[in-house]
């Protein structure tokens, strides 16, 4: 730390000791920069030695090798950043980042820019987070909102990465392009492990990062490595607390801070979301909500069985006595599908309603407030009943279970999760809210995602091996 003080001394020692000899074009120079390095330096000295006194006695608190010291000296470090760049794909991880940002969980940078990437199979023919309902009022929480999709235009964003050899020209191309400016920024993406937030990690070389909340994903562990390179910048990781008490495992490997993003800001993010939504008026309160997913888009089942899938549910859902049902679909389900579930439905004397506007499952919670809420493993089914006390039911976590591959599969730890803790509505059980008391606990939950974790990532969590053996020793 003692080199952070003499620093400015030495870089300005050339100037202050070297004296050249009168008569010379350096002499008039030296005696024009003196009056401004001098001050200058001296400042830098004064602020340096603060630092420096002020670590030792925070240092003389908690004890060298504590955990409050490493978080006081990073948070102090990213004080001083002036510019924020965040990264989001979708409008449904926005109001996160939001409430991030209203939590005050970033500081006060000068500067927020917010790149959205769209990343659609056909990003030219379907619209992006940009043109859906509420993204307005979410977006006032930054400077700029830019696209990513314009950079890298004609490719795709999930597709391109820069040439290492071209990263400098690209960090100052987009500097130019975003207003960033030439001083330090830091990086707040989404998922480190693909493009596009893989990309602008490859770009901004020197830049701190902080991921945010994936949903149930963040809580497995990294399905790539990421190299040193990256991982050392990984300052902090900001997740919703959808399980209370357990700990996200994604990038532990470079041991960053864990940070839950508070409910409060992150509900009141919602509201706003949802005030800015066209109204729903046609869809029946107190329903059973199902919420799809892009399951078979993501190639982890078949179409035909995705909807055998979702027939399964809206049948299951009659069973429990519902007579009023709504399905919210994911944007990429055929829209044919509609047809063979509201004729499942009828055939089971209930009414299917759809919902045929753009918004997010929250906004359903709140404006209708469905007695159930049924789903397969969908980050919702933990949103519905963490941030708004419903009661959640889920159908196929056994089917995934079996379908996913390889093993290493990033999706495991959430249909895992899923099938642990929300009542299956196969197996018999009636939905209620979530609950760890059926798997002993949070510390059963969190042994039961140790052990996957090592299972599927054995080289970077291999410290997690002996609760592993354990539990399947006695399991």
């Amino acid at each position: 730390m003692i080199g952070y003080v003499l620093a400015p001394l030495v870089s300005s020692a050339s100037i202050l000791v070297r004296v050249p000899p009168a008569g010379t074009d350096i002499e008039p120079v030296r005696a024009r920069m003196l009056p401004a390095i001098v001050p200058l330096a001296l400042t830098a000295v004064a602020i340096s030695a603060w630092f420096v006194v002020d670590v030792f006695a925070v240092s003389a608190s908690f004890g060298d090798s504590s955990v409050e010291l490493g978080a006081y000296v990073a948070f102090g470090t990213i004080a001083h950043v002036p510019f924020f760049l965040l990264q989001a794909t979708s409008v449904a991880i926005v109001p996160a980042l939001a409430a991030t940002v209203d939590a005050g969980l970033l500081g006060a940078p000068v500067r927020r820019v917010l790149v959205i990437s769209n990343n659609a199979e056909t990003p030219e023919a379907q619209p992006g987070p940009q043109a859906q309902p509420g993204f307005a009022e979410l977006a006032r929480r930054f400077d700029a909102v830019v696209s990513w999709n314009e950079i890298v235009h004609p490719f795709h964003p999930t597709d391109w990465r820069p040439r290492a050899a071209d990263a400098t020209l690209w960090e100052r191309l987009l500097r130019q392009a975003w207003n960033l400016g030439d001083g330090p920024l830091e990086l707040v993406l989404e998922s480190i492990q693909a493009p596009p937030a893989l990309a602008l990690a490859g770009l901004f070389l020197d830049a701190p990062i902080r991921l945010y909340s994936d949903g149930l994903m963040t809580y497995g562990p990294s399905r790539r490595t990421l190299g040193d390179q990256i991982g050392t910048r990984l300052a902090q990781v900001l997740y919703l607390e959808l399980i209370a008490g357990l700990r996200p495992l994604v990038a532990r490997e470079y041991g960053p801070a864990g940070t839950a993003i508070p409910s409060a800001a992150f509900t009141s993010v919602l509201a706003e979301v949802s005030a800015a939504t066209p109204p729903t008026d046609d869809l029946p309160s107190g329903c059973a909500l199902i919420v799809g997913q892009y399951l078979s888009a993501a190639e982890l089942i078949s179409e035909d069985q995705e909807r055998a899938l979702y027939v399964d549910m809206v049948r299951r859902a009659v069973a429990l006595g519902h007579r009023e049902l709504v399905f919210k679909p994911h944007p990429t389900a055929p829209r044919h599908w509609q047809q063979h579930l509201a004729a499942a439905a009828a055939a089971e004397g209930a009414r299917l309603s759809f919902v045929g506007t753009a918004c997010l499952a929250e906004v359903l919670y709140e404006r209708l407030r469905p007695a159930v809420v049924i789903g397969c493993f969908s980050t919702a089914l933990l949103t519905a009943s963490a941030f708004y006390g419903l009661p959640v039911a889920q159908v196929g976590t056994a089917l995934l279970s079996e379908r996913l591959t390889p093993f290493a599969n990033s999706n495991r730890v959430p249909v895992a999760l899923v099938d642990a803790l929300v009542p299956s509505l196969a197996a018999g059980q009636a939905p209620r809210r979530v609950t760890t008391e059926a798997v002993g606990g949070i510390e059963g939950v969190s042994r039961l995602v140790a052990t996957l974790a090592y299972c599927m990532q054995p080289t970077t969590c291999d410290d997690l091996r002996g609760i592993a053996v354990d539990e399947l020793r006695t399991n």
